[in-house]
């Protein structure tokens, strides 16, 4: 006999089968998108660390061993479930080659096959955490990441907007046996945003320049909430380059106001650029009050594996209450490296929602 269900089993039956990015909500399209609250991964590419060399590394450092004892599943697997947030690294190889062979192969024996494709070794941005030790990706190199977030948006062309942090790394790794990484410059950058707008198309990129209008800075267009409208935000991306002090003053040089770029810089507020922000401590109580001004502000949940470990999750509920746009979690589900019931969505299992802040 068919039973028949009461109109809570019948919601429940359906949530199941609705969008987790917001796309149900078209009631909501008429809202700026920094008027949403969005969860995200970290390090989104990352890929576990071969256990033969994970050993090794843990035997030398068990502390830092651990706090990078992590992995992700596929970007695109990411976005099915609903994240709307990612973060890639990228690493300057202008001449190509310079990461084909980690050194980390050479640390440990039978390791599982790295890069058959040999796709390191041509010219161009290259995606991983850690040279020569955390280095196996989703995908190896950014022009690759791009095409498959390109594919993926084509074929969900009404997806709510994805946020992108991007951390430029060329920093030498302390200890010995690290290779130095190639220095950004004023043309890796260019470079930089050239291969973003080539990657995805220019009519996916959401623009300082979109921002700003006809405002005399960015700054000015973020202080009178002129955000895109989520309706005109759908089926786009927008990034943040996670830089400050020098790499961020180099990006910056030349365009005040972000005056042709295509990533929103880590400034501080006050300044002509400043329109999206990363505050890494969800507990900071500066967060709400730049929210409320207009700014986007990327915070985090947890870090180094330490909140999953103790199961903690208030720095996550901080982050919600704090009204920041953008939390980013390495555990949109639970850790397979160690036991922990620690888990980060929404209360409706969701990654998307509208912003606490702005709800009166």
């Amino acid at each position: 006999m068919l039973k028949t269900l009461s109109c809570a089993s019948l919601f429940l039956a359906l949530s199941a089968f609705a969008p987790k990015d917001g796309s149900n909500l078209p009631e909501n399209d008429n809202l700026p998108i920094n008027r949403i609250q969005v969860i995200g991964s970290h390090n989104s590419y990352k890929v576990a660390i071969d256990p033969h060399l994970f050993k090794t590394f843990a035997r030398k450092d068990s502390v830092s061993a651990s706090r990078i004892d992590y992995e992700h599943i596929p970007v695109t697997q990411q976005l099915d479930k609903g994240l709307r947030n990612l973060e890639i690294d990228v690493y300057a190889d202008s001449k190509g080659g310079k990461y084909a062979h980690p050194r980390g192969l050479d640390w440990a024996a039978d390791q599982a096959p790295y890069d058959l494709d040999h796709e390191m070794n041509a010219p161009g941005f290259k995606v991983f955490h850690i040279q020569d030790l955390d280095f196996r990706s989703d995908f190896l190199t950014f022009k690759d990441g791009l095409e498959k977030l390109k594919k993926w948006s084509d074929a969900n062309p009404d997806h709510t907007p994805i946020f992108i942090t991007l951390e430029p790394k060329d920093n030498i790794m302390k200890g010995e046996g690290f290779s130095a990484p190639e220095k950004f410059t004023a043309e890796t950058f260019e470079q930089l945003d050239k291969v973003i707008l080539e990657g995805l198309g220019k009519d996916k990129v959401i623009t300082p320049d979109q921002v700003r209008g006809t405002y005399k800075t960015l700054e000015a267009a973020v202080l009178h909430n002129n955000w895109p409208m989520l309706k005109a935000a759908r089926g786009k991306f927008i990034f943040i380059l996670d830089a400050k002090e020098e790499k961020m003053e180099l990006y910056i040089k030349g365009h005040p106001s972000l005056k042709g770029r295509t990533l929103f810089a880590n400034a501080a507020a006050g300044r002509p650029e400043a329109a999206m922000m990363i505050i890494n401590n969800a507990k900071s109580p500066e967060i709400p009050q730049l929210v409320k001004k207009g700014y986007i502000i990327r915070t985090r949940a947890d870090s180094d594996t330490q909140e999953a470990r103790a199961n903690d999750r208030s720095a996550f509920d901080a982050a919600c209450a704090s009204g920041a746009q953008v939390i980013t979690t390495d555990y949109y589900q639970k850790s397979t490296h160690f036991k922990s019931d620690y888990e980060v969505s929404f209360k409706d299992g969701t990654y998307f929602r509208l912003n606490p802040l702005f709800n009166n």
